[in-house]
């Protein structure tokens, strides 16, 4: 009879680790509490799978900003390119997009979910849908299985652990996974959402809806203090503010939202150009238009959508004749065009978080092997670990990493 392993999870992690540790020729049994596996993950990508990030692998590391170093072993382990060559094998060829992401050539987040499936079916892991664990069940400080919800126990010599974070709860990822390890004594470190959207306080910007900029530099400020820069892509939403960059700064929003001070964005609309350069810009447009009225001097410069709320919150009214324009009056325009400010009032929360922020305690697991140090036996993986990452694949990847780690480690 071979080693039984239970793993909690069917995500990414939790699909990788089942089929792993059931190649090292342990009886695998995966129990996923919804109605089918990889829910969370046909959501990635806005459903075309960002599966990891074609950078060397210091950059993947980089790209987790407080605890990358812990990732070491697992990346060097199973790296970008063997999780490239693993989905290449599964019959699910990628490509690689702007900024280094990575895709299915399918861009098809449900053909990756039914290779995993073939994956797991093709090394004989037995899987129990609409099966709930509550309970880590334990013989002193060493494993012994688990309890369902459902009152009912499965033992084994081994479990992995990858219940997901807190994100995307209508995923199942409800963050019961760290109510059970803190019982078990494990620590926790403050679980926030992270990859989220942000709300602000401006009405206007419900106008904006749908308006995507490219190129543009935001600039997180807490008072008058500079938080974080980025550059690249935005949305404007009915709420606030999403895309990549906006994301990207949303990892430190609810932290700064509990100081004390204004918090704002400042989006920088032509950083390509420098205060004096953007005046040179105006001064030729408005020669070009001289004898037009002000709000229909910028479509040269501004997206259509854009231009009424610049007219609306610049100082020049929206009628002037552009050759009456001051050199003043242009002066706030430029600034205006270079600090376009709007208010942070909150995130979208859990509900609409990429990621998890927060989590197990790195200290508290084996690098090399993702086996907690406090319970035998017992691994963990996934979003459950605090290890989070800016957007561009790099979350899926530590996923499937510590999944592909505690899988390979259990026989040990």
């Amino acid at each position: 009879m071979g080693l039984k392993v239970l793993v909690v999870g069917g995500g990414a992690a939790g699909m990788m680790a089942a089929g792993v540790a059931a190649q090292q020729e342990a009886e695998v049994l995966l129990l996923e509490k919804n109605a089918q596996l990889g829910k969370k993950l046909l959501l990635t990508g806005k459903g075309r799978c960002n599966l990891t990030n074609d950078c060397e692998i210091e950059e993947l590391i980089a790209n987790f900003p407080d605890t990358g170093a812990f990732l070491y072993s697992a990346f060097y382990t199973f790296s970008n390119q063997r999780l490239r060559r693993f989905f290449a094998q599964l019959g699910v060829p990628t490509k690689v997009e702007r900024g280094g992401r990575v895709f299915p050539e399918s861009n098809s987040a449900r053909q990756v979910v039914a290779a995993l499936k073939k994956f797991l079916q093709d090394h004989q892991v037995k899987i129990n849908l609409n099966t709930a664990v509550d309970k880590l069940l334990l013989a002193g400080n060493r494993i012994e299985g688990v309890q369902a919800s459902s009152g009912k126990q499965y033992l084994a010599d081994r479990v992995i652990f990858t219940p997901g974070g807190a994100a995307y709860p209508s995923t199942g990822s409800a963050g019961d996974g760290y109510r059970i390890l803190e019982e078990l004594g494990h620590t926790i470190q403050s679980v926030q959402p992270s990859l989220v959207p942000l709300e602000v306080q401006e009405g206007w910007v419900q106008k904006l809806q749908g308006l995507t900029l490219k190129n543009v530099e935001a600039r997180l400020y807490l008072a008058e203090q500079l938080k974080g820069t980025e550059f690249g892509e935005l949305l404007f939403t009915h709420f606030g503010l999403s895309g990549p960059i906006i994301l990207t700064l949303s990892r430190q929003v609810e932290d700064l939202l509990a100081a004390q001070g204004l918090l704002t964005i400042e989006i920088d609309l032509k950083p390509a150009l420098d205060h004096h350069k953007l005046d040179a810009r105006l001064k030729r447009d408005f020669q070009k238009y001289s004898r037009k009225q002000f709000k229909n001097s910028l479509g040269d410069l501004l997206p259509s959508k854009l231009i009424p709320i610049i007219v609306e919150l610049a100082v020049i009214p929206a009628t002037k004749v552009v050759n009456q324009i001051t050199k003043e009056e242009r002066y706030s325009l430029v600034e205006l065009l270079k600090s376009f400010s709007l208010t942070i009032t909150g995130t979208r929360g859990f509900r609409k978080a990429i990621v998890t922020k927060g989590g197990v305690d790195t200290d508290e697991i084996d690098p090399a092997t993702m086996e907690s140090k406090l319970i035998k036996g017992l691994f963990l993986a996934g979003e459950v670990i605090d290890i989070d990452a800016y957007t561009g694949g790099y979350n899926l990847q530590a996923a499937f990493s510590t999944g592909y780690v505690a899988g390979s480690s259990v026989i040990n």
